[in-house]
């Protein structure tokens, strides 16, 4: 699927929920990832009804390796080489939900995590610190590649 590019007099300003990286969508019902319409999901959303296990983290820690980079869903770079431009597409990662994910972000950053809703420009579930789960919601254009299994 080609991509393109956006003008940056087209691009619209960061913006976003307190605690969430910008750009992640706001507004969505209480007890749900921020996207989700008022009144709750519905099965016709991209990222699906959630189940009991979208609110709570997973029982246990996630694999115990790091995928090489070399086995992940990556973009190929655009003009110039420039990869951050471009964003991961939705319908690459929608498979990834509740499933073990590791993810490689733009500026360096690496974490396994569990997707529990994949929007149309974000993602959100829960992040491995390496002790704990904890819940996240990141734009999808800081992501540079993924695995997940």
């Amino acid at each position: 699927m080609p991509f393109e590019r956006i003008p940056a007099s087209r691009q619209r300003p960061p913006q976003g929920p307190p605690g969430f990286p910008p750009g992640f969508p706001s507004g969505g019902q209480p007890g749900f990832p921020p996207g989700f319409p008022p009144g709750g999901p519905s099965g016709g959303q991209q990222g699906g009804p959630p189940t009991a296990s979208s609110n709570t983290p997973p029982s246990g820690p996630p694999p115990n390796f790091i995928p090489s980079e070399a086995q992940a869903t990556t973009l190929s770079a655009g003009p110039g080489g420039d990869v951050s431009t471009f964003a991961i597409d939705a319908g690459a990662i929608f498979p990834c939900r509740f499933r073990f994910t590791y993810i490689w972000l733009n500026n360096g950053r690496s974490f396994w995590s569990y997707i529990v809703f994949v929007g149309r420009n974000s993602i959100a579930g829960w992040r491995y610190t390496g002790r704990r789960w904890v819940y996240f919601g990141i734009d999808l254009r800081r992501i540079r590649s993924f695995y997940c299994r």
